[in-house]
């Protein structure tokens, strides 16, 4: 250890310091990897590589630069062998909600949600925390991983982390002249990529209230007044179901057709990828309420733009949502 670390409670002392700095590499590491999992599981390596390696610190001062750049190479040696993470969305055209079969594609092709309380500040500026919010949106991060892993480093750490250049730079070990070229590539493929993409707004009074009419909606299972919430190119997706609709009217008949067991769910509300989102419980046959589906809702506008259903029950225990509702 360094000598800030080698006296009596060293290891402690070095544990709290590394610790303070989990939640921001979790958000860093999830926008690189488009998982939750996989942004713990390289949070948590980079973590042991720096408690391995503090004999190479050279500075308490510098240690969050020196957690991101090894962070950094961890999410780049995971990416080398793993294909890109996307919506349903990027597979193909939206589907008519007759032609659903249930066909479905493995875990690992899909974006995941993320909890905002593993990757948003706990407090701060509004303005801040807005912004914060929207460098998770599932639209940005699904984006991001159009990107090459070295230009997805570059744009998060430059635009959304507001690194310099030459601190960037430092970090890949590379030229202030590399940097910039990637930045300039990389902002060009996102604009492209998002050009058509609503932006959820952060939510407002006005907007929980419209959520409270949604959730009253659904847990009645009042199709026509749930679809008069939503926006006329309102989407929904429902990983890892390899299909996904758009428009009220679509989403209308797959509710009252193969989304039809949905009837007598109970919603519990969380917040994920900068949105309100809710955890759905199927009835169980038995007088009680089983998981099926984590629910992130898009708003913009007074309406509903996004209806994006998870169907991953291992999501529930990562949001703290009850294994069971009686």
């Amino acid at each position: 250890m360094t000598a800030d670390y080698a006296t009596a409670g060293g290891s402690q002392a070095l544990g709290e310091d590394l610790e303070q700095y989990r939640r921001e590499l979790t958000a860093y590491c999830y926008r690189m990897l488009g998982s939750v999992f996989d942004a713990e599981d390289a949070v948590q390596e980079a973590m042991v590589r720096g408690w391995r390696g503090i004999e190479g610190f050279e500075g308490r001062s510098a240690m969050r630069s020196w957690l991101y750049r090894i962070a950094t190479n961890v999410c780049l040696d995971m990416l080398r062998s793993r294909q890109r993470r996307a919506r349903p969305m990027d597979m193909g055209p939206s589907r008519a909600a007759g032609s659903f079969t249930g066909a479905t594609l493995p875990d690992h092709v899909w974006l995941q949600p993320v909890p905002d309380a593993k990757v948003l500040p706990e407090s701060g500026d509004p303005a801040e925390l807005a912004e914060a919010k929207e460098s998770v949106r599932l639209a940005f991060v699904a984006a991001l991983q159009y990107l090459p892993p070295r230009q997805r480093a570059v744009l998060i750490l430059r635009d959304v982390l507001r690194w310099q250049a030459s601190e960037v730079a430092g970090l890949l070990e590379t030229s202030v002249a590399s940097v910039n070229s990637a930045l300039q590539r990389a902002r060009a493929t996102m604009a492209a990529r998002e050009a058509d993409e609503p932006v959820p707004e952060v939510v407002s009074a006005g907007q929980q209230a419209l959520l409270t009419r949604y959730v009253d909606a659904f847990e009645r299972y009042d199709i026509t007044y749930l679809v008069s919430l939503l926006h006329e190119d309102a989407v929904m997706t429902m990983p890892p179901f390899d299909f996904w609709l758009r428009g009220p009217a679509e989403m209308g008949k797959f509710f009252t057709g193969p989304g039809g067991k949905c009837r007598g769910s109970r919603l519990v509300a969380t917040e994920a990828n900068g949105c309100a989102a809710f955890g759905c419980y199927n009835p169980d046959g038995r007088g009680g309420y089983v998981p099926w589906c984590l629910q992130v809702i898009e708003v913009s506008g007074g309406r509903i733009t996004g209806h994006h259903n998870f169907v991953d029950t291992g999501l529930f225990g990562l949001f703290g949502l009850p294994p069971r509702l009686a």
